[in-house]
């Protein structure tokens, strides 16, 4: 194989994305990677609709599918990420929030494109949850529940699609420098990189160039996966041996 043929290979080029949550960190990373990558992409906020509003969701879609002549890939990222409670003082109103947002949410975008998908022929959808749906996060139980619940609907969906020729899957990152994770107190910081096998924050950007893989031809024969992009984040760090 030619680099030619390995660069088409690993390239979403002409791809009609609609990206979610597009103004936050990761939503902006990924899109401007895409878009330097040669996929024309429609992005969204919650300025635009709330994900939460099927009704919403299923006129703003539409739109977005019109502005791109046709829809080949979802990125649904739109997410709420700052509610913070002991699981004992969860509200029911932020609890419902969370799921809505988090989980409902991410189902309404990608239930309203199921069609252009569909007569794509090479539909991609990507779900961003959580590496802390399968590590835990105390002080943000409806979170992670909801982002558990990603992956089961990914898996789901990918099962119910594949015929389509819609593959879905997740990608979950870890500690990425997003405005709000960058806002943090350095001793915060440093505490969570410490924590780290790479010993680092994450960046938007290596996470958004996952998010391009999957839409990849190289990806083409992936489906119903979870990707943690979280640079080793809860992995057991004690040795037994001498360093």
């Amino acid at each position: 194989m030619g680099s030619r043929e390995a660069s088409e290979l690993l390239s979403p080029v002409g791809r009609r994305v609609i990206v979610t949550g597009a103004r936050g960190g990761i939503g902006r990373a990924t899109t401007q990677l895409l878009e330097s990558a040669g996929c024309t992409v429609a992005g969204c906020d919650v300025e635009d609709f709330d994900v939460r509003d099927r009704d919403a969701v299923d006129a703003g879609v539409a739109a977005l599918v019109e502005q791109l002549g046709g829809c080949d890939s979802v990125v649904a990222n739109a997410g709420v990420v700052d509610t913070i409670h002991r699981a004992e003082r969860f509200s029911e109103a932020d609890w419902q929030k969370d799921l809505e947002t988090n989980l409902t949410g991410q189902f309404n975008v990608v239930r309203a494109a199921f069609e252009p998908l569909r007569k794509s022929g090479d539909g991609r959808v990507v779900l961003i949850s959580s590496a802390s749906a399968e590590t835990g996060l105390p002080g943000q139980v409806a979170y992670t529940a909801a982002k558990a619940g990603v992956v089961g609907m990914a898996r789901t969906l990918a099962a119910e699609w594949g015929s389509h020729g819609i593959r879905c899957n997740v990608v979950m990152p870890g500690l990425i420098a997003t405005p709000k994770v960058l806002s943090m107190p350095e001793a915060v910081k440093d505490t969570m990189s410490a924590t780290l096998p790479l010993g680092r924050i994450g960046q938007p950007s290596e996470l958004a160039a996952t998010v391009a893989f999957l839409l990849s031809p190289a990806a083409a024969y992936i489906t119903g996966a979870v990707i943690r992009v979280d640079g080793g984040y809860g992995l057991n760090t004690a040795s037994l041996g001498r360093s």
